[in-house]
């Protein structure tokens, strides 16, 4: 939908509930206040949603899994995976492997003191979980004469 554009709200609920009912998010959420009284998955479902109604062009996912338990971490990834398409960029956030087990990345990306110190895919990740930081940033500490 574009700027100055009318909304049907007929269409907008038809679209809105489609979306829902990928995220498995309860319809008698439509009745409450954004994030009033929900849970941290409820929450992250939520904004997930949001996601699926703006449809941007790219998203910044900021530590996604931060709060979720297991069965909400999977509700969340299926939402994500579900939203997956050439139309949109994602960049996201994570320190743990754990939700890269269901959202797998295309890329791989470690950041350290501002900068891009080593990318790969997938098994970059798996390689931290199994070593952690500590041999990255041995790498990057020049050997001394």
């Amino acid at each position: 939908m574009g700027e100055g554009e009318e909304l049907n709200a007929a269409a907008y609920y038809k679209r809105l509930y489609s979306k829902m009912d990928l995220l498995q998010i309860d319809r008698k959420f439509t009745s409450r206040a954004i994030n009033d009284g929900f849970s941290g998955g409820e929450k992250k479902r939520c904004e997930i949603l949001q996601m699926a109604m703006l449809e941007p062009k790219f998203a910044l996912m900021d530590e996604t899994d931060s709060g979720l338990d297991i069965d909400a971490l999977r509700i969340v990834a299926d939402g994500v995976n579900a939203l997956r398409n050439p139309n949109l960029g994602v960049l996201m956030i994570t320190h743990y492997q754990r939700l890269l087990s269901y959202i797998v990345p295309d890329q791989v990306h470690v950041m350290y003191d501002g900068r891009i110190v080593k990318s790969g895919d997938k098994d970059l990740a798996l390689e931290l979980e199994a070593k952690g930081y500590d041999w990255l940033k041995n790498e990057l500490v020049p050997a001394t004469a």
